[in-house]
């Protein structure tokens, strides 16, 4: 068996004819790994502190004739997994060649150095490693229950640092009194400094409007440990020295200066999460942010953000032969291709609206969302191209997170063109994947939740456990200087 037989799509995305979804392709192994009775591959992923996240799935019988398929879905499936739970050390029982397989792929010399880099290196501050295993020598789940947000008591800062603003509130009892946008240039900037003192200026600004501060929470893109940030692209111009330094201890040393109040920091698409769920009243929360990438953020069903990572920007989604790959990875059929301002600019090309070759992605969409408004067909086929795809996308997600609500928002769904990619999204989920479609339900936020939603789902971070710190002596040990 060296070829699955496709599931044909229902609805078929517009500039996109020769999209495999990966849930459709998943759901023809699937079906043909139960058919033959093959074995059951078990995964453990555990990160240096012990915390370990478990996966089952059945493969085909592993021989000459379905090796290839079998590494395809095991490989993609771990691709999932990595990105979306976050691990440096992946165990795999239940076939060895497999095993082996991943590890040469997975490794800095590998097809995938880039996930050992980023995940391994950088996030775990070691490499990537797979290992075959006896299935009962996989240590048992153990995911810590972190129960950050919904803490709305006191007098709280809530910031948010991003690529072109930093927004800071002040909050009293869930109540925002004081908020603002302070604009910054963070992405290229070299000096530390200029990232500290930008922080420290906003909580002074949020400070000033609280009679104390209790308790101090943000979000900000990239990848958050123990309040620490591993990976981030606003200090992409921070030489890895100065990072190390500087940047990565900076939100402890914050803390400090603010007499130690109850300080967390989280990347940014979990902090949207929990504000959506927070405006939703309802738990089990997906927020996808379609922008410069694609952020991602869960909310439990318990109504909290968890520890993984889920940067979904590099899930693969498309699993044709070609698919289009990822400029910085390098990956192919990834979701930073599909539902972000490079894949709006992708389709344009495919759609027949040209630009110059030096014009930025972000004013692509701009063109193409005026165009949008002004009625123009090729650019309505872009937004239901990103729509069909979306859904298709979905339906993969769902696999995985017990997901009952998905908040859409970002660039990318401004405008007209954010109703069509809902509209053919719910189509696509609807036609071909009824039963999903009975239980899921798409949002955006309303004018409010953009305006607040985020600073005071930030602010309510961190728990009040101990006695807060007065303003003024805050203010008083926040001389303007750098970290040594």
């Amino acid at each position: 068996m060296r070829e699955l037989k496709p599931i044909p799509m229902a609805v078929v995305p517009p500039l996109d004819p020769d999209f495999v979804p990966a849930a459709l392709w998943h759901r023809a192994f699937d079906e043909a790994a139960h058919r033959l009775d093959g074995p059951v591959l078990e995964f453990a992923f555990v990160r240096p502190d012990g915390t370990c996240f478990r996966h089952s799935m059945r493969i085909l019988p592993h021989r000459s004739d379905t090796a290839s398929l079998n590494l395809r879905a095991v490989e993609r499936t771990l691709k999932f997994l990595l990105w979306m739970k976050g691990a440096s050390r992946i165990l795999v029982a239940g076939c060895p060649q497999l095993a082996v397989e991943l590890g040469r792929i997975y490794s800095p010399t590998g097809a995938r150095a880039f996930d050992d880099d980023l995940i391994g290196r950088r996030v775990f501050l070691e490499h990537l490693s797979v290992e075959a295993t006896d299935a009962r020598a996989l240590p048992p789940p153990n995911e810590p229950v972190v129960a950050l947000g919904r803490n709305l008591d006191g007098c709280r800062i809530g910031f948010d640092l991003g690529g072109s603003d930093r927004k800071c509130a002040a909050v009293i009892d869930g109540q925002v009194v004081h908020s603002e946008e302070v604009p910054w240039s963070p992405y290229f900037e070299k000096d530390p400094i200029y990232h500290i003192e930008g922080v420290r200026d906003s909580l002074r600004r949020a400070a000033a409007h609280l009679p104390r501060v209790d308790a101090i929470g943000g979000s900000a893109a990239g990848v958050y440990i123990q309040n620490e940030p591993r990976v981030a692209s606003l200090f992409r111009g921070v030489s890895p020295e100065e990072f190390e330094r500087s940047i990565r201890p900076m939100f402890h040393r914050l803390r400090d200066e603010w007499n130690g109040v109850p300080f967390v920091v989280a990347n940014d698409g979990e902090v949207t999460a929990l504000a959506g769920s927070m405006a939703l009243g309802e738990n089990a929360v997906l927020g996808v942010s379609m922008g410069t990438s694609v952020a991602a953020g869960w909310c439990d069903a318990a109504g909290h953000i968890t520890t993984w990572l889920n940067e979904l920007a590099f899930v693969p989604v498309d699993y044709r032969d070609g698919a289009p790959a990822d400029e910085w990875s390098g990956d192919v059929g990834c979701c930073v291709q599909y539902f972000s301002q490079q894949g709006v600019a992708r389709l344009a090309a495919k759609a027949g609206i040209s630009f110059p070759d030096a014009t930025p992605a972000a004013e692509r969409l701009v063109e193409v969302q005026r165009r949008m408004a002004a009625g123009d067909e090729a650019a309505l086929r872009i937004f239901e191209t990103i729509g069909v795809c979306f859904g298709y996308a979905l339906a993969r997600f769902a696999e995985f997170y017990p997901m009952r609500h998905v908040l859409v928002l970002g660039r990318v769904t401004s405008g007209a063109g954010g109703a069509v990619i809902l509209e053919r999204a719910t189509d696509v989920l609807r036609r071909q994947f009824p039963e999903l479609a009975e239980r899921l339900r798409l949002h955006t936020p309303d004018e409010q939740s953009k305006r607040h939603g985020q600073a005071i789902a930030a602010a309510s971070l961190p728990a009040i456990p101990c006695a807060p710190a007065s303003t003024e002596e805050a203010l008083r040990l926040l001389s303007p200087r750098p970290f040594s």
